[in-house]
């Protein structure tokens, strides 16, 4: 089914929701926001498990492409519910197959539905779902190559002060960071001079397949792909990236980078390093570098910015602070940074970011409930295009502008056929 009979389709059950939120939600009798998930894999799990621990959100809606994973989710969530004293999911709220996601937009019982399915997949997702009246929270990257993100910025014309989207780059909700991001742009270091920054993490892990077939194989090992995650510096290192661009108020002008894959030996086509000089305006430039092969689940991230009066650093883990004139140290962490800080594999880090996903939770759900609804697409396109930036870059073995990006054409095919699982 197209978007287009989709939507006329399910035009009862959507369009009442775009008429008055405070009357398709019910809020005003009862807070709780009706939550689904859409994608029940780690990282997926995870956030919306915070979502019900620290907001008045409920989850009460599941889909998956798969249903060992639907069902995965809903046993684990069933529990979450059973101690926050909430109702089981109802299976009727379960969607399994490729297009869960269009039940869950054109279902009335869900309020909010997190898209934490591929990232292949988030632009679909976040534009029927938006369609179906449906208030968004949509994991990065905001799309995987530029067609894409041109695509995410109609939506984000077409849902203005109508529902909330949210992107997960939960750092700039973390306080330690926006402390240090107000610090920085209040000029307690000075003009800014330069940059440096890394992402440095240990190899994507799956189990043994077996002989499952080849595309099952690429759906669920999506990470090993480079066409359904965008590759590691879209899919993983773009927080870093954020976080600069956030800073600095702009996004870069043109990259300078390259990429291999030297040593991870998995099917997959991912790059398993990147070494990128990025220009921001006034030819500030920002040196990163990325390591996706480290053994013994050595991990480490953080950004360095130099300015004339000082430098800050602004580690996940370890000291954050300014150094210089008017020096600084974020002191209020509930418990001291841990030197031996293992990568997350479900995204859920501690330290500097220990607060950072529920800060980003309820700051959500709040400007649902209270109608103040947001619109984080252009930002989250922003920095999805500045890590396209650099990896075009490095796929030509030259500079590569904005300019040049923002009129790509080039698309990212799945060569899939989807529709098959059901």
């Amino acid at each position: 089914m197209d978007r287009r009979k989709f939507l006329q389709g399910s035009a009862g059950a959507c369009g009442l929701l775009f008429v008055k939120p405070s009357t398709a939600f019910g809020y005003a009798a009862n807070s709780a926001v009706r939550y689904g998930l859409l994608g029940c894999g780690k990282r997926g799990t995870s956030v919306a498990t915070s979502f019900a621990k620290n907001t008045d959100a409920r989850i009460v809606a599941l889909g998956d492409i798969f249903p060992d994973q639907l069902a995965k989710g809903k046993t684990h969530f069933d529990e979450v519910n059973k101690g926050l004293g909430v109702s089981a999911i109802d299976p009727k709220l379960t969607f399994h197959g490729h297009d869960a996601y269009k039940a869950m937009a054109a279902n009335p019982n869900i309020d909010a539905v997190q898209i934490s399915t591929p990232p292949f997949f988030h632009v679909e997702h976040m534009d029927i779902l938006t369609a179906g009246g449906k208030h968004v929270y949509c994991e990065k990257p905001v799309g995987v190559d530029v067609p894409q993100t041109r695509r995410a910025l109609e939506i984000a014309k077409r849902i203005n002060g109508k529902v909330s989207v949210a992107v997960g780059f939960q750092i700039r909700k973390a306080p330690p960071f926006v402390e240090l991001a107000r610090r920085i742009q209040a000029g307690q270091i000075g003009k800014i001079a330069s940059l440096s920054g890394f992402y440095n993490a240990p190899p994507a892990t799956y189990p043994d397949r077996g002989n499952m077939p080849k595309d099952e194989q690429r759906l669920r090992n999506w990470l090993w792909d480079k066409t359904i995650s965008g590759d590691i510096l879209l899919e993983q290192n773009i927080h870093v990236i954020d976080v600069c661009n956030w800073i600095m108020g702009a996004h870069p002008i043109k990259a300078d980078a390259r990429a291999s894959r030297k040593v991870i030996q998995n099917f997959g086509n991912i790059n398993d390093n990147y070494e990128v000089i990025f220009t921001y305006p006034g030819g500030v430039e920002f040196v990163f570098n990325s390591t996706q092969f480290n053994q013994n689940g050595f991990f480490d991230v953080a950004e360095h910015f130099f300015g004339t009066e000082g430098l800050a650093e602004a580690p996940y883990k370890g000291p954050l602070r300014i150094l210089g004139k008017q020096p600084w140290a974020w002191t209020n962490n509930a418990t001291p940074a841990a030197a031996d800080t293992k990568f997350a594999a479900d995204g859920a880090f501690t330290d500097n970011l220990a607060d950072a996903d529920k800060m980003k939770d309820r700051d959500f759900i709040d400007s649902i409930t209270g109608h103040q609804y947001q619109n984080q697409i252009e930002t989250g396109v922003q920095s999805a295009r500045s890590c396209m930036l650099g990896r075009k870059s490095a796929e030509l073995g030259r500079v590569v502008t904005w300019d040049e990006i923002e009129s790509d054409r080039e698309e990212y095919r799945l060569g899939i056929d989807i529709s098959k699982f059901v």
